[in-house]
């Protein structure tokens, strides 16, 4: 996948925030080098060195937040240890989650590259709201009041309602037209294309007091293209 530029939603002398894209991993691992990763293309797009304060999954759309200098990098880690950052997910779960809203407090235990809900794990919470309801999907709005890594994933998966896409915890098949409308047709010689194929979790907003000042701002990043496309068609034929 290739990224040329990252959507700055806000930046001063201490902090960039930006949009992230699907497919792109904020730090490198042992199969990415940093220049394919989200921090690699900024630091090159801004031509400065940047920190990392938080990560969203690969496949996670939405808000994140880097550090322009050693002092607000520890000042936002800070916050973040403390939770002071307040941060909003748009979840598309699969299944209809009955309740209208809820906490999720389940241990999360993290052990290399495995997460697991375990009693030895640390205290994690999700709050959840239900936006609306389909016939095979649930939209709703997240809240985790820990940071941990899948804490959302992995809290809707106990729930018995895993993300509508995700590999690891529920289905990695696409969500399609075809499977929501009666007699849908493709085009002879076309194959369908999904109206979305990725892991339907999107950081929606993000609130923190900026670093040096009292100020409290909130940042926000609307739905992308091919989470608005999927809602689109199952308010019209997945109700």
């Amino acid at each position: 996948m290739t990224i040329k530029q990252i959507e700055i939603i806000y930046q001063n002398e201490n902090i960039v925030v930006v949009n992230k894209p699907a497919g792109i991993i904020v730090i490198p691992d042992q199969r990415t080098y940093e220049n394919k990763t989200l921090m690699g293309i900024l630091q090159k797009q801004l031509n400065q060195k940047i920190w990392v304060v938080h990560r969203i999954d690969r496949d996670t759309t939405g808000v994140l937040v880097f550090a322009k200098t050693p002092q607000a990098h520890r000042d936002i880690s800070m916050q973040f240890e403390n939770s002071k950052v307040r941060k909003r997910y748009i979840a598309l779960a699969s299944g209809v989650v009955e309740d209208d809203e809820g906490s999720i407090s389940k241990p999360i235990l993290i052990s290399g590259r495995d997460v697991s809900i375990d009693i030895t794990g640390k205290e994690s919470i999700t709050n959840f709201k239900v936006l609306e309801r389909f016939k095979s999907y649930t939209l709703a709005q997240a809240i985790p009041l820990t940071g941990r890594r899948h804490q959302i994933r992995i809290h809707f998966w106990s729930l018995g309602h895993p993300l509508a896409i995700d590999g690891e915890y529920g289905i990695s098949e696409p969500i399609l037209l075809s499977s929501l409308k009666r007699n849908y047709k493709t085009k002879a010689g076309e194959n369908e294309k999904p109206l979305i194929s990725r892991l339907t979790l999107h950081a929606a907003a993000l609130t923190l007091t900026l670093p040096g000042t009292n100020e409290e701002k909130t940042f926000e990043s609307p739905l992308p293209k091919d989470f608005e496309v999927a809602l689109k068609q199952l308010r019209k034929y997945g109700k």
